[in-house]
């Protein structure tokens, strides 16, 4: 049994990426759903959610290679899409592009997998969203846990994240 917080509302509790967005000013909403530990992908959180898949968006960390070093950039992309590794690489000035390891992630973000956000990651990197973004009025994105979505603005959280719009998925 879970505890209620003290104002015994069900609102969910407020993420950090929550708070972040509070303090900027920007409108959204944050969305429970129930976790599925077998199946994390964002193409099940759109089912959970009953929301069009197109509008719940992943959150991918990448590190490309370029002459001289290289980095790592985030791409937020529709939750059935794959992201092209050759297009994000281009997005992002590198040469070419790879998904991290899965043991990098927490430690590089802050955040797990099926709770990776944009917002609030330990160091800020490039983000990269792909176009159908702006198709929409509100799209979903983690809310930096599993279990919890935000519905926003697109163009709201391109913004705060300071992030660039690109074609950066497979055909």
């Amino acid at each position: 049994m879970s505890k209620k917080s003290k104002n015994q509302s069900d609102e969910p509790e407020k993420t950090n990426a929550a708070r972040l967005l509070d303090k900027a000013g920007i409108t959204y909403r944050l969305v429970p759903y129930e976790v599925d530990e077998n199946d994390l992908s964002a193409t099940h959180v759109a089912a959970t959610l009953g929301e069009d898949p197109a509008t719940v968006f992943k959150t991918l960390v990448l590190h490309g290679e370029r002459t001289g070093g290289g980095g790592y950039f985030v791409c937020v992309v529709p939750g059935a899409a794959e992201v092209d590794l050759k297009k994000a690489a281009r997005a992002a000035g590198m040469k070419k592009a790879e998904m991290i390891p899965m043991k990098e992630l927490l430690p590089l973000t802050g955040y797990i997998r099926g709770g990776c956000t944009a917002i609030g990651m330990k160091k800020p990197f490039p983000v990269f969203f792909h176009t159908t973004a702006l198709d929409f009025d509100m799209i979903f994105v983690s809310a930096g846990q599993r279990g919890l979505q935000l519905e926003l603005s697109p163009s709201d959280l391109i913004g705060f994240v300071k992030g660039e719009v690109a074609d950066i998925i497979k055909d």
